[in-house]
């Protein structure tokens, strides 16, 4: 086991499957992500990076890109969230879209290939 499935199943019911969930929509868009560890958080690295973390918070779920400018391609389109630099906050009433996360995503992959 890994700290992160270690992480995912120390969650709530609930809790659990929408952080599993962005969990699970990254490694199918980067099959080649690995469980490990980002700034002290469980996460998903990919090519030795970390590629993101999701960590849950009193009152709101943060997913952790590790990068500004990637989230910033999807800032647009987070008016409804509560954002920072390089975290978006969401709650498992108000997830974060499917298609938003994988733009994210996705973005972060590309920034890591450079």
């Amino acid at each position: 086991m890994s700290e992160l499935s270690d992480y995912l199943e120390g969650l709530p019911d609930g809790t659990r499957e929408v952080v599993g969930h962005v969990y699970a929509r990254a490694r199918s868009l980067v099959p080649e992500a690995e469980d490990g560890v980002g700034y002290g958080m469980p996460a998903l690295r990919y090519r030795g990076k970390p590629l993101l973390s999701v960590m849950v918070a009193k009152g709101h779920i943060g997913l952790y890109p590790f990068s500004p400018p990637a989230l910033d391609t999807v800032r647009d389109e987070l008016g409804d969230f509560s954002t920072a630099k390089g975290t978006v906050r969401f709650t498992p009433e108000h997830p974060l879209p499917d298609d938003v996360l994988d733009r994210l995503v996705l973005a972060r992959r590309a920034e890591i290939d450079g």
